[in-house]
């Protein structure tokens, strides 16, 4: 039978190829029809609406009459789950390897059951993200993501299905377990989607092996095991080098390669502490990678979304591999080999709705072998989702509903059916962002089978040369292009041993030693049309210093170079002249860029879509520039110090303004995040947030301004230049925002408005530090001038040790000279979020830090409302937020930290200001769900200056419930770092939780981090650290008093522990090079916490408390590092064992916690 030939509505099958266009081809639909003449079908925007005659029944999403009826006849009848309220199991705090791409596909998820009419309850702990919002899911509980507490949430909701494929890798082990726990099936519950079976198959790696075999699918040879000795044996028979990989983890985490058995020892025993069972596997290391994005319905229609190729070879985790999009290199029978294995597995293995299938390559044999098989959404389809324009997502959860993919539209066009393949008539490239330069020398920078990365970009351009110099800007704003950042003293081993600055070496290789491509090729084993792509820009460059001078430089140099991605600071640089002056002599040419949009058809059909980007590859506009909206600024890339709060700040604010009727630009390059989902905006622009871009768009668009303030600091750092560009920046002037990151205008406003604040200096020499740390005293606290999340910053004791770190942070910016500060200790830490009109205050919060200043407020406990603040404390507070909004003029959104130093002598406690920036902080997401006022609503109001609220006292109003903010962080990935709290920030993400009072709230949050694990009733606690600390007698005593055994490795400690009354600990052997060795004293002693609260980082990888918290961490304990949250934490644990906190999961028993956000807060806020 033919396929049903509507032009162009239903695309299942394979089609005449263009030329120009890299086609994804389909498997053969079953049932199909000829209809007798074409029709062009216009998809309704709601799923079936075109009417079904009888409930549940499927039906072609066509307007043609005719064809609905035939449909309706021949469409498989699969039974839709009778479902009308459904639980989604969320992904929790944002962790390397699980991050923001989690909130993007569980609100695609969300927005599918709300179209559906379903109520959605959620659970997710993670506050900061735009999917735990009222406008998605009727009911949230921010919980964690454990078997215990989803299976309480199951019994107090009582839902009829259950969603488990878009919280990542924490909600599949959760459901797999709740599975085995029999909780589903006792409360029928139904798992929708992909059965529970498929999950188990695709996780347990024999399971996997074994069902591949069925199908003749070569899978690399392995054997799963689970003890060290057992991984050592088949080591011996597959024969090194081995990849060792987890079961059940995610990201790659506890796998790496292994030249033999002494590797092979330490690396498992650290692995199976992680996981239950790992897989020793042939390594393939060299062979190609690449990814099948794959979408299945009920009724076996089957179509492969995207397929991507990795630029490094096999040996890199996918997520820390530059990604290009579709594959480049793959002749058309390798590819259709790898398709057609791609439709097979997944047919066998069961999977309903999304998964991703990697595959390794031999590059010099028609061989392949299937690596992985993830049978939920991952980062890949979210990457995937941004790349084709096809919301994978929200398809996958719409086949959980029972819908099959002709019957759905597809979502970016709305004119043909979701049961085709997309057609890219661009390429996308995808950059790992890594912030491992934020942990200094510790962490090893090399990049392998384990995930280190904590972000990513995506650029599209129409040339790979074009996409990857976008990219590369993206990834960090001091890059400008392909050029050697780096100086390797070892070039060859830079590149045969892949570090996060590999790219660079490459660049250095042919700029500095003039390497050739097939030397290239074969230390790093990347594919040589990768190379000679990059050859390309590099004999670009040659041409641009040949010109020597910008005059010099014609009209076809710069057509090539912009056409080859290059910026015009790039070329400034390059011709030494200035990038404004290169804009103008650009343009002067006429050579200015086109705008073109993703439509998901390569520009085949007619397709109005608002998913747009740049390039100077072309020759028209897609779009006609009439709307005039209003342009906001998104955050960028995920880095440490500017997360997904930074996109709940933008995503929220765009809906505000188009709420009060104003149309919206949104500007962001992030394929993770919600707001660069193509609905949240009028028009959404995938591109560069630099000075160039943002330019380019805002004349074209003739834009009516630009938000600056909800994105974080990338946009802050351009918005001067805007305005001295003529642009409209709306909300706070530029001068004034300036004048709060210059810290001798702050200094001076604060000084003229009576602010106190610590003493400081601006130092350029060591003599003159020293002098100013001797006049105030020590301890003091020294950091570069206008960096974010505070990069090499350290609070200083002793004179040696200003010595020794001033090197240090003069090395970060020699161009600027370091500020110290005197670091005020013990004191209390204060965090103000407001909105302000006008330089009138319209609304305010005020949260407090469990731990003493010291620690990065990005990395501190927030406590809301806070508990230990008087009154007179928190009109003081609001007095001083007033007199700073004055000051700045603000009209939008501002934070502040403030000290309180401790009262002396009867006197009133001194509250100082120790940083003021005058945009949305990473804390506004939780003060607005916290107190149920939504700040950024305010926020678009005052910048926008339309219907500003009246102001409001939020802190005046007493609430009977508390909530406390925890840092999520993802040590266990960054081998060698230390886990030590300090003021330079470490946290990748963020999770909160609500009580009756801070230790219930903080209970919840504590068990609501990634893979904390509550120490049982009775087990050894190993603690150490700084005994002149108060709380370390009192931590002591209350473990004590709980029934647990103390242990410790020094005799210092052991003197202090045993000299308390009632308290009895025991020193052990403690081997600080054997890991090992040290794992077996954890399990003799049965160690399952580790408190250290040492006063510094560790000197050395020999230092105990060191080895005790970096152990802690490889083996999955729980790690309390901080005096204060360590009191709190058995303070929580002395009222929670009493309630069986410490018990499983029982029917009936259901905790106080366990109650929904909107319960809390009293409305649906």
């Amino acid at each position: 039978m033919n396929i049903l030939r509507y032009h162009p509505s239903v695309r299942c099958l394979a089609r005449r190829a263009l030329p120009s266009v890299r086609q994804f081809h389909v498997s053969r639909a079953r049932l199909a029809i000829t209809p007798t003449k074409p029709v062009q079908a216009v998809a309704h925007a709601a799923v079936g609406s075109y009417g079904a005659d009888e409930e549940g029944e499927h039906v072609l999403n066509s307007p043609s009459e005719l064809a609905r009826k035939i449909s309706a006849k021949v469409l498989p009848k699969i039974p839709r789950p009778d479902v009308r309220k459904v639980l989604i199991v969320g992904s929790g705090g944002l962790s390397i390897g699980q991050a923001g791409e989690f909130d993007y596909s569980g609100s695609q998820a969300l927005k599918a059951l709300r179209e559906e009419g379903v109520d959605a309850v959620l659970i997710n702990p993670n506050i900061a993200t735009w999917q735990t919002s009222h406008e998605l899911a009727s009911e949230v509980y921010f919980l964690p993501i454990t078997p215990d507490y989803v299976a309480y949430v199951l019994e107090k909701e009582r839902p009829d299905g259950i969603l488990l494929t878009f919280g990542g890798q924490s909600a599949l082990n959760v459901g797999i377990e709740l599975d085995k726990m029999g909780v589903l099936d006792r409360l029928g519950v139904q798992v929708l989607g992909t059965p529970i079976r498929t999950l188990e198959v695709s996780e347990d790696r024999d399971l996997f092996v074994q069902a591949l075999k069925e199908i003749d699918i070569p899978v690399a040879q392995s054997t799963a095991v689970s003890t060290v000795n057992d991984a050592l044996s088949a080591a011996e028979k597959i024969g090194y080098p081995v990849i060792l990989r987890s079961a059940f983890t995610l990201g790659g985490l506890g796998s790496g390669f292994a030249n033999n058995s002494d590797e092979l020892r330490d690396l498992s025993a650290k692995s199976l502490s992680l996981s239950p069972q790992v897989l020793i596997e042939r390594s393939m290391k060299g062979w190609k990678e690449l990814e099948y994005e794959v979408v299945r319905d009920a009724a076996d229609n089957t179509i492969i979304c995207c397929n991507m190729e990795n630029f490094d070879p096999l040996g890199t985790h996918t997520g820390d591999s530059i990604v290009v999009a579709p594959s480049q290199t793959l002749p058309d029978d390798e590819y259709h080999m790898l398709r057609s294995a791609a439709l097979k597995v997944i047919r066998h293995l069961g999977v309903v709705g999304e998964c991703n299938i990697q595959y390794a390559l031999n590059p010099n044999a028609r061989e392949y072998c299937v690596i992985e098989v993830n049978a939920r959404l991952s980062r890949s389809s979210a990457l995937a989702s941004k790349a084709t324009g096809y919301p994978l997502a929200y398809t996958a959860a719409k086949i959980a509903l029972g819908h099959t993919l002709p019957e759905l539209p597809n979502a970016v066009t709305k004119t043909t059916t979701a049961c085709f393949e997309p057609s890219l008539d661009y390429i996308v490239t995808k950059i790992p962002k890594w912030d491992l330069a934020k942990f200094s020398s510790q962490v090893n920078r090399e990049v392998g089978s384990a995930m280190k990365s904590v972000g990513e970009v995506m650029a599209i351009g129409r040339t790979f040369e074009e996409s990857l110099q976008k990219a590369i800007r993206q990834v960090d704003p001091r890059w400008k292009g392909f050029e050697a950042y780096i100086q390797p003293e070892d070039i060859d081993q830079a590149l045969s041993k892949p570090t996060d600055m590999r790219l660079f070496a490459i660049a250095y290789a042919i700029f500095n030693k003039n390497y050739t491509v097939d030397q290239l090729h074969d230390l790093t084993k990347i594919d040589k049309w990768f190379l000679y792509k990059i050859n390309n820009i590099v004999q670009t460059v040659y041409a641009f210093k040949k010109a020597g001078s910008l005059e010099n430089v014609d009209a076809e140099l710069m057509k090539r170079a912009k056409c080859q991605g290059f910026s015009d600071a790039h070329i400034a640089d390059l011709v030494s002249s200035k990038e404004d002056t290169v804009r103008a002599h650009r343009k002067s040419f006429g050579i200015t860029p086109f705008v073109k949009r993703i439509d998901t058809l390569a520009a085949e059909y007619p397709a109005h879509t608002n998913y747009l980007y740049t390039t100077y590859n072309a020759s028209e506009h897609d779009v006609k520039f009439d709307e005039h909206g209003t342009m906001v600024l998104g955050s960028g890339v995920y880095r440490i110090g500017s997360s997904v709060e930074f996109d709940w700040c933008a995503v929220t604010c765009a809906r505000k303004l188009r709420e009060m009727g104003q149309r919206t630009i949104m500007i962001n390059y992030n394929p993770e995040t919600v707001s660069t989902d193509f609905d949240e905006a009028d028009r959404l622009y995938f591109e560069e947030l630099g000075y160039e871009r943002v330019m380019d768009i805002y004349e074209l668009e003739q834009s009516q301004g630009v938000i600056v303030s909800v994105g974080g600091q990338l946009p802050q750092n351009i918005a001067l230049r805007l305005k001295h560009s003529g642009v409209s920046v709306l909300g706070t002037d530029p001068e004034r925002i300036d004048s709060a990151e210059d810290r001798h205008k702050f200094s001076s406003i604060l000084d003229s408005i009576g602010v106190d604040q610590p003493e400081w200096t601006e130092v350029t020499s060591l003599e003159a530090a020293k002098e100013f740390a001797s006049k105030v005293g020590y301890p003091v606290l020294i950091r570069p001038s206008y960096v974010l999340s505070g990069a090499a910053m350290n609070v200083v004791y002793e004179e040696h040790a200003l010595e020794y770190n001033l090197s240090a942070a003069a090395d970060v910016s020699p161009l600027h000279p370091v500020v110290i500060t005197k670091f005020i200790d013990n004191a209390q830490e204060v965090d103000v979020d407001a909105v302000a009109h006008k330089g009138k205050l319209l609304i305010h919060a005020v949260s407090e830090h469990v731990e003493n200043a010291g620690v990065h407020s990005g990395d501190a406990t927030l406590v809301l409302p806070p508990v230990s603040l008087t009154e007179t404390d928190m009109a003081r507070l609001k007095e001083i937020a007033q007199k700073v909004a004055a000051a700045f003029e603000i009209s939008g959104p501002y934070n502040m930290q403030i000290i309180k130093k401790p009262a002396e002598d009867g006197e009133e406690a001194q509250l100082k200001v120790i940083e003021c920036n005058l945009r949305a902080s990473r804390s506004f997401p939780f003060v607005s769900k916290v107190l149920g006022y939504n700040f950024i609503d305010y926020a678009a109001a005052a910048i926008s200056g339309h219907n500003v609220p009246e102001p409001v006292d939020v802190m005046a109003q007493k609430r009977d419930y508390t909530a406390v903010k925890v840092a999520q962080f993802s040590w266990t990935r960054l081998g060698g770092a230390d886990p030590f709290l300090g003021v330079e920030m470490a946290s990748t993400g963020e999770v909160a939780s609500f009580g009756q009072d801070i230790h219930e709230a903080y209970w919840a949050a504590l068990l609501s981090q990634t893979g904390f694990k509550v120490p049982r009733q009775g087990s050894g606690v190993l603690i150490g650290g700084d005994i002149t600390k108060p709380e370390m007698a009192t931590v002591a005593k209350t473990l004590t008093n709980l029934g647990f055994k103390l242990y410790c490795s020094s005799p210092i400690v052991e003197e202090f522990l045993n000299d308390l009354h009632y308290v009895t600990a025991k020193r052990i052997f403690f081997p600080t090079h054997d890991k090992r060795k040290l794992r077996e004293v954890f399990d003799e002693y049965d160690i399952e916490c580790v408190i250290n609260l040492a006063k510094a980082r560790g000197s050395d990888a020999a230092d105990e408390d060191y080895v005790a918290r970096r152990n802690a961490v490889d083996f999955g304990l729980p790690l309390l590092n901080n005096a204060r949250c360590a009191q709190l934490f058995v303070e929580s644990l002395e009222k929670k064992i009493p309630q069986g906190g410490l018990k499983k999961y029982t029917e009936g028993r259901i905790p106080s916690e366990v109650r929904s956000w909107r319960e809390f807060v009293g409305k649906r806020a």
